[in-house]
């Protein structure tokens, strides 16, 4: 048997600080890693000591197998955590740890080979008598639509959902670029897709003396660019023959590969009751929370248990009780095809009794803080949001409201999203599919313009109350012109707020009978009819964060006088994001069509589009390949070919 006495984990952000926390109950020192950026991280602050990986980008740092293993040799760490992402599922990684003389927690290499390669994964489970779905060597008409994905790797990198078959050998060689970038391979290979299914998975636990745990199962089918969104266990409406099938179907996965340590086999589960294997994550999962919150377990101490040598505590994992959901918060916008968001995260704070990493009824996992910095490096996730109740009903309903009480101010969020989704008649139904988030994407994404407007309004009596003086700001003796202030909501709309304080109240344009309780820089009261609101206001800057009971509105605070010099071209393409310029797909001179992509940027882990604004001449294209980009950098003009 192994004692493990220093841990160094090969991760940063909130899987670090998740792992660090088990270490701190169990007695376990602690190493962490950290890429420039991240030099003033949580995750860096709480360990007992941490190692500088020179360099930003993760092909620099956390990629670099090399230097984490330097890193455990050189802080005097005996073990290594590999948590989620990065190198946790590389065999090669594995391999070199163990080499060092360190302890690997996590599967044997030769496990995570076997399921390092999708379409090898899939040969190996079916000759095991696991159901699959095949590879299609040549799509035709009667297979579509298929999703071309990468053999190497998961997370959404690498997977296109293909109607067309005039589309597939674009989209091909797009997944083998991206797949050969996120992963070092190229390989990718079509099946079929089936945008009704539902996505289930098992959480496995395994130890080198015999015993496999099947420790439940997850339903991770709301999702968005083939990432999952929101999280739950048990998976709701299962038979109970279908769940018995499921555990056996990834027990069985596990021993055919001689499977060691904690892992998920995940499944497409059809509407007609037929599952298939899609593959095995041989790592701990984002969504582990869930599991460990129906189960009272502790994976990440059973993890270092099973590392250690030690058999699992019994012959079969304990049942499940009651209902968890998992919502990931983002930093990204929705209503803007999941586009990410940079920035300065000002506050993150729960209006809710809860526990940090620990399995209390409403649980925070989040590896930033208020002051953290969101930067195009890494993933867009800035939390996990879990919440425990005795029915699904009850969790979804308590998850919706201590999201929608969250204070988040920063970089746009997709908590809206998330509310609605919670809330949402077919989700609240269990009527769950892969396709979901998109089924919905219209209802779950419009603007609310009724609530901006009122948002509006409290943030500019908020402001007026600010700069109060002896008499209030807007209260005139006599009539006088009403005071105006303009914002922008989320969805680019300007809102203008006019109003005009009198010795019969506050008079408004366009709020209707709109009553003034109170007004300090921070809160306002405002009262409809029989019904008084509080919004509490916050401000950085030009970006104002209005806070109600029932949801938060972000605003851009507009010049009073805007610069009449400064104009935009209608045809210029700015950047949305900081970034990476991946590819090009047009040329200078070429006639081009509204929509048409004219190149792709990466930022935060995922690709984006950037596409002609209307029909035209690509006129300029600034940038190429490989360049660095910043937010609303000038990246091509398309002259419109319209008569003036």
């Amino acid at each position: 048997m192994t004692t493990i006495t220093n841990l160094l984990v090969a991760n940063r952000g909130e899987i670090a600080r998740r792992v660090f926390r088990t270490c701190r109950e169990l007695g376990i020192a602690t190493t962490a890693v950290h890429s420039d950026p991240d030099a003033g991280a949580p995750h860096v602050r709480e360990a007992d000591a941490a190692v500088r990986l020179p360099g930003a980008a993760p092909a620099d740092t956390y990629l670099r197998g090399e230097l984490i293993v330097r890193a455990a040799l050189e802080a005097g760490a005996d073990a290594v955590h590999p948590g989620y992402g990065f190198l946790s599922e590389s065999a090669e990684f594995a391999r070199a740890v163990l080499d060092a003389g360190l302890v690997w927690v996590g599967p044997p290499p030769a496990a995570i080979a076997a399921m390092g390669s999708k379409t090898a994964a899939k040969r190996l489970m079916a000759a095991a008598g696991v159901p699959v779905l095949g590879a299609l060597d040549e799509p035709a008409e009667a297979d579509l639509p298929v999703l071309v994905k990468a053999a190497a790797g998961g997370g959404g990198r690498g997977m296109r959902v293909v109607r067309d078959l005039a589309d597939l050998p674009a989209e091909i060689e797009a997944a083998r670029a991206e797949a050969a970038k996120a992963f070092g391979s190229d390989e990718v290979f079509c099946e079929r897709y089936l945008p009704t299914g539902r996505h289930v998975e098992v959480q496995l636990l395994a130890d080198a003396h015999g015993t496999v745990w099947a420790v439940g199962d997850r339903d991770c089918s709301l999702q968005r660019r083939h990432q999952k969104v929101i999280e739950e266990a048990p998976a709701p409406g299962l038979p109970a023959d279908v769940r018995a099938e499921l555990h056996t179907a990834a027990v069985n996965a596990a021993r055919a590969i001689g499977y060691v340590g904690a892992g998920t086999a995940e499944f497409l589960l059809t509407e007609d009751g037929r599952f298939f294997f899609l593959e095995m994550n041989t790592r701990l999962q984002v969504e582990h929370p869930v599991t460990e919150a129906v189960t009272g377990l502790d994976l990440v101490a059973l993890q270092l248990t099973v590392a250690e040598g030690e058999e699992l505590p019994s012959a079969a994992p304990p049942p499940t009780a009651g209902h968890a959901i998992e919502a990931r918060l983002y930093a990204e916008d929705p209503a803007k095809d999941w586009q990410p968001a940079t920035g300065t995260l000002h506050r993150l704070e729960l209006d809710s009794e809860h526990t940090e990493f620990g399995n209390g009824a409403v649980r925070l996992d989040s590896g930033v803080e208020p002051g953290s910095e969101i930067t195009p490096h890494y993933d867009a996730m800035l939390a996990k949001v879990i919440v425990r109740a005795p029915t699904r009903a009850a969790a979804a309903r308590r998850l919706a409201d201590v999201l929608a009480r969250a204070r988040i101010h920063g970089p746009a969020t997709n908590r809206e999203l998330l509310v609605r989704a919670l809330r949402h008649p077919a989700f609240l139904a269990a009527h769950l599919h892969t396709g979901f988030l998109a089924e919905h994407a219209a209802e779950l994404t419009a603007p609310d313009a009724r609530s901006a407007g009122r948002a509006a309004l409290a943030a500019a009596l908020a402001e007026a109350a600010a700069r109060r003086t002896a008499l209030p700001s807007g209260w005139r003796n006599l009539p006088s012109q009403p005071q105006s202030r303009r914002y922008r909501a989320a969805d680019g709309e300007e809102l203008e707020v006019r109003y005009r304080r009198t010795r019969a109240g506050l008079e408004t344009d366009g709020h209707g009978d709109v009553e003034l309780v109170d007004a300090t820089a921070d809160l306002v009261v405002l009262r409809e009819g029989a019904v008084q609101r509080p919004y509490a206001v916050a401000r950085y800057g030009d970006r104002v964060h209005v806070d109600t009971p029932t949801g938060s509105i972000a605003l851009t605070a507009l010049p009073r006088f805007p610069d009449p010099t400064v104009r935009t071209d209608p045809g210029a393409l700015l950047a949305p994001m900081p970034g990476t310029v991946l590819r090009t797909a047009a040329a200078v001179g070429d006639t081009v069509t509204a929509g048409q992509p004219l190149l792709v940027l990466e930022a935060m882990k995922m690709e984006h589009r950037v596409t002609a604004p209307a029909d035209g001449i690509l006129a300029e294209l600034r940038v190429a390949p490989g360049e660095q980009v910043e937010l609303g950098t000038l990246l091509a003009v398309v002259k419109s070919t319209e008569p003036a």
